[in-house]
């Protein structure tokens, strides 16, 4: 009997992997999210399902620098322009997570 092995990755699941081992890992500036992104793609079981999960964590973060930024000032508009100066950093992040996720994801 021969039996097929299916993929059953999923995005949320990646997308946690990619967060939780982002926020571990974020003493090692381009390595960290290349790791993060190579396991996240792996647990999506796809490429494609992997270049979703690597838009989550980006999006949550965004959200969440954003939301602390307006809350420390205590105006949104002074929040938000704090929240675009730290999208730089938020892009850096993102284009290793995004090569690691591919490649995790063609691997999985």
């Amino acid at each position: 009997m021969v039996e097929t092995i299916e993929n059953k990755g999923s995005i949320l699941g990646g997308a946690v992997w990619m967060f939780i081992i982002s926020l571990l890992l974020f003493w090692l500036p381009l390595l960290g999210p290349l790791i993060a992104g190579f396991v996240g793609g792996r647990k999506s079981g796809s490429v494609g399902k992997a270049i979703l999960a690597v838009l989550l964590p980006g999006l949550i973060l965004g959200v969440v620098i954003f939301y602390c930024a307006a809350l420390l000032t205590g105006i949104p508009y002074i929040g938000g322009i704090a929240a675009a100066g730290s999208i730089f950093l938020v892009l850096l992040g993102i284009g290793p997570l995004l090569c690691g996720g591919i490649i995790g994801g063609a691997l999985a």
